[in-house]
C-alpha cells in the first residue's frame, strides 16, 4: 500500500528513526502504525546484537545534581561522530535526567526504569538501530551527601561530581571543586582513603627508585675517581656510540663495565635501610599531596590546598565523595 509524507513523518517523531527506516517499517506493517514501531524496534534490537562484540569507545560523559544526590552518566558508541550528533546527546540527558528523578544508584537500576511504555534498557537498544553503532551506558556513578555538585566539560567527553559534609554550600564552590577534580584527577578524597594496595605499591616504587639512585651516585663518584666520564658509559648502546665516535676506547669501555659492575653489586649490599624507607617516606607523602583531593593544590590559588580553602569557606566544611568520568585517556 502506498504511504503518505504525513504517516512517515508522525512515525520518524516517534521513533527518531531515519525516513527511508520509516517508509520501509509502515510499507512492512501495510500502514499500521503500531506495528511499524515495533518493527523499527526489532531492527534496533537486529542491529544491536550484530554490533554487540564491537567496541564502543566513543560517546558522552554528563553529570548532574539534584538536591543531595549527584550522578555521571556515559552514554558510548563506536564513532565520535555519533557521539556529537545531537539526538545521541539529547539521548544521554534524558537518561541522566531519569536518573536522578529516579535516584538510581546503580546503572543496572537505570536501565530498569520505564518512560513512556519502554525501558531504558530498551531505549539504548532502540539507539543502535538509528545510529547503526553499538550503544551502551559505558559508565554511571553516584554521590549522595548533605551538598552536592556537578560539572561538565565542554565537549562533553569529561564529566566530574563531589560531594560535602554540609548543607548549603554555595553553587560556586561546588562547581569549582568539580573542576579541579575534573582537572587534578585525585585518586581519593583524603589519604585515609587510599587502598592499602596503592599505598603499599608507591611505596615499593619509591623504595625501588631511591636505591637505584643511591647506586647511580656511587657508580658515578667512582668512575670520576678512576678518571672517566660517568656521561660517557650511562647505557650499553652510548657506549658503543662514544667508541665509534672516538670519545673513548675499548680499554675505557671494559674499565668502566668493570667499575660499574663492582660498585653496584657492593652498594645494594650495603644500602642503609633507614635512609631509603625515610627518602621513600617522603615519596609517598608527595603522592598523597599530588592526589589526595583534600591535599593537593588549588588550582584557582596555588598557596593554598583544597583543604584550606574549604576551611576558609565554611569552617569545618570537607569534601566526603567524589566521582570523575573521562573518556578521553588522561
Amino acid at each position: 500500500m502506498a504511504v503518505t509524507m504525513a504517516e512517515i513523518t508522525k512515525l520518524r517523531h516517534l521513533t527518531s528513526a531515519g525516513l527511508m527506516d520509516c517508509k520501509k517499517a509502515l510499507a512492512e506493517a501495510n500502514g499500521d502504525m503500531d506495528a511499524a514501531v515495533e518493527i523499527l524496534r526489532k531492527k534496533g534490537q537486529a542491529v544491536a546484537a550484530k554490533r554487540e562484540d564491537r567496541q564502543a569507545a566513543e560517546g558522552c560523559a554528563l553529570s548532574k545534581n539534584e538536591g543531595n544526590f549527584a550522578a555521571i552518566l556515559a552514554l558510548n558508541c563506536e564513532t565520535d561522530f555519533v557521539a556529537k550528533n545531537e539526538g545521541f546527546v539529547n539521548l544521554a540527558k534524558k537518561l541522566l535526567d531519569l536518573a536522578v528523578a529516579n535516584r538510581c544508584k546503580t546503572a543496572e537500576e537505570l536501565k530498569a526504569v520505564t518512560v513512556d511504555g519502554i525501558t531504558v534498557a530498551d531505549l539504548v537498544t532502540e539507539e543502535s538501530g538509528k545510529t547503526g553503532e553499538k550503544t551502551e551506558i559505558g559508565a554511571y556513578e553516584v554521590v549522595e551527601a548533605p551538598t552536592t555538585a556537578a560539572y561538565n566539560h565542554f565537549n562533553n567527553k569529561l564529566a566530574a561530581i563531589v560531594g560535602f559534609n554540609l548543607p548549603d554550600v554555595d553553587a560556586q564552590i561546588g562547581r569549582e571543586i568539580c573542576m579541579q577534580i575534573a582537572s587534578m584527577n585525585p585518586v581519593a578524597v583524603s589519604r585515609e582513603d587510599v587502598p592499602q594496595a596503592t599505598i603499599d605499591q608507591e611505596i615499593a616504587v619509591a623504595v625501588e627508585k631511591t636505591k637505584q639512585e643511591q647506586i647511580k651516585k656511587a657508580v658515578e663518584a667512582a668512575l670520576r675517581k678512576a678518571g672517566l666520564n660517568p656521561n660517557h658509559f650511562d647505557s650499553d648502546d652510548h657506549i658503543e656510540s662514544n667508541i665509534t665516535k672516538g670519545w673513548i676506547t675499548e680499554e675505557d669501555a671494559a674499565k668502566a663495565r668493570q667499575i660499574m659492575k663492582e660498585t653496584a653489586e657492593a652498594k645494594a649490599a650495603n644500602l642503609p635501610e633507614a635512609m631509603i624507607q625515610n627518602i621513600a617516606n617522603g615519596r609517598l607523602n608527595k603522592f598523597f599531596k599530588e592526589s589526595c583531593l583534600m591535599e593537593q593544590e588549588y588550582v584557582q590559588d596555588s598557596k593554598l590546598s583544597v583543604g584550606q580553602f574549604l576551611e576558609q569557606t565554611q569552617k569545618g566544611l570537607v569534601a566526603v565523595a567524589f566521582k570523575r568520568v573521562n573518556l578521553n585517556a588522561d
